[in-house]
């Protein structure tokens, strides 16, 4: 089968903004994973000529054409349709279908609208793709070279039959796959990092290197092709070892989906406990933690120490500190976390206070994070480097990942230490 693959995504609410078209992300990194190159994403509302239109061109120049949405009953669900008008092909009712849907209905102690019999349609010849989550069907069309997979819009529904009948279907015709790793790296901007790899990323043919900046991160994607999957997983080996000498700690994953992730593992491995303390951030920082499945293993609680009096009251900051130095201090971030440690009981604590902005306050200037530590290794406490930004909402993120960030670094030194 072709390389060559093209997302077409229907909806006119895609087109509106009213919802996020997250399923063109997910079937482009699971193509990419079955080796196939996709060179286009097109959106079409639920217009009949421009997705007649969209259809065409998407099959002048692809060899595989995956479409989502317009399986429903109403009347602008219209693809299977259209796709069929574009191959040449007739509708057929398929009787079983119909049964089934009807059987679904009767279930639930309901008659089945009329409109819902354009679910059991068909273009001929076409292969049916069981929907086990949802009542429109999916299809496939293989045809004078092409090959067209229908599925329906709902992100839910179309994931599952992604997973459980298409990618098989698709990966049993490849002769090459592809394996991306992904390292992801804290503390060294893109540039910097581009500079400081530019050899391996300049000259990287198979495996190829690629950055992407985001998030108060770096992520390089370490990407091979070969006959198998182990094939091509070896070759993402020494590479990624190469990345990981160059940006020693501040690689702070390989093959993992984020920094609390890295947290909470280095926390079960170590047997130890976490309290977060926080002010700027309002528990953004035990959100990210307990995120992650087996948190409750090690988390042992979070406070939100927003006002100068609840900072002193719960965390035990001392009114003599808050009036030397203000909230957003070294020493207001040490007292947090060792004022959080003592009333927890944990084996270590993070704090995190400073201004997020937008506007500047006598505390200091939008940016202005510190961060504190106290555990086995002792107390400690140090200013965060941030970007400048009147981005609200941007600081507050940020400075969440810093505090992870510096929570994994004493948790290293921990482990180290033992």
């Amino acid at each position: 089968m072709s390389k060559t693959a093209e997302i077409l995504c229907v909806g006119t609410e895609i087109l509106l903004g009213n919802i996020t078209n997250t399923n063109a992300t997910f079937l482009s990194q699971e193509l990419s994973l079955l080796g196939f190159n996709v060179f286009h994403h097109t959106v079409v509302g639920d217009n009949p000529e421009r997705l007649a239109q969209a259809v065409d061109t998407a099959l002048s120049r692809c060899d595989l054409l995956i479409t989502t949405g317009g399986l429903g009953p109403t009347y602008d669900d219209l693809t299977k349709q259209t796709v069929a008008r574009a191959l040449g092909l007739e509708m057929e009712l398929h009787e079983d279908i119909l049964a089934d849907l009807r059987a679904r209905w009767e279930s639930r102690g309901k008659v089945m609208t009329k409109n819902n019999e354009q679910q059991a349609w068909f273009p001929k010849g076409c292969t049916i793709i069981p929907n086990d989550w949802g009542t429109a069907p999916s299809c496939a069309i293989e045809k004078d070279g092409h090959t067209v997979i229908m599925l329906p819009g709902p992100p839910r529904e179309m994931k599952n039959i992604w997973n459980k009948y298409v990618a098989p279907m698709l990966a049993a015709k490849q002769d090459e796959v592809l394996v991306s790793r992904y390292c992801r790296v804290v503390n060294i901007g893109e540039s910097a990092l581009e500079d400081r790899l530019y050899d391996l990323l300049k000259n990287s043919t198979n495996p190829t290197v690629a950055p992407y900046a985001g998030g108060g991160e770096t992520m390089l994607r370490v990407t091979a092709k070969a006959k198998t999957r182990e094939e091509a997983y070896a070759m993402t080996i020494p590479v990624v070892q190469a990345i990981a000498d160059e940006c020693g700690d501040d690689l702070y994953a390989v093959d993992q989906d984020c920094m609390e992730q890295v947290v909470v593992e280095l926390l079960h491995e170590l047997g130890m406990k976490v309290c977060t303390c926080e002010s700027m951030t309002g528990g953004l920082i035990a959100g990210r933690i307990t995120n992650i499945p087996g948190a409750s293993d090690v988390f042992e609680c979070g406070l939100v120490t927003y006002s100068n009096r609840i900072k002193h009251k719960l965390a035990g900051v001392a009114v003599k500190t808050l009036d030397e130095h203000t909230a957003v201090s070294l020493e207001t971030a040490a007292e947090m976390a060792q004022g959080a440690l003592a009333l927890s009981g944990a084996s270590v604590a993070v704090s995190i206070t400073g201004v997020a902005g937008p506007d500047d306050t006598p505390e200091g200037e939008v940016g202005t994070v510190f961060v504190g530590l106290a555990g086995p290794l002792g107390v400690r406490s140090a200013k965060v480097d941030m970007l400048r930004s009147r981005d609200r909402a941007y600081n507050r993120n940020l400075a969440t990942v810093k505090a992870l960030d510096a929570l994994r670094l004493y948790l290293l030194e921990i482990k180290r230490d033992r």
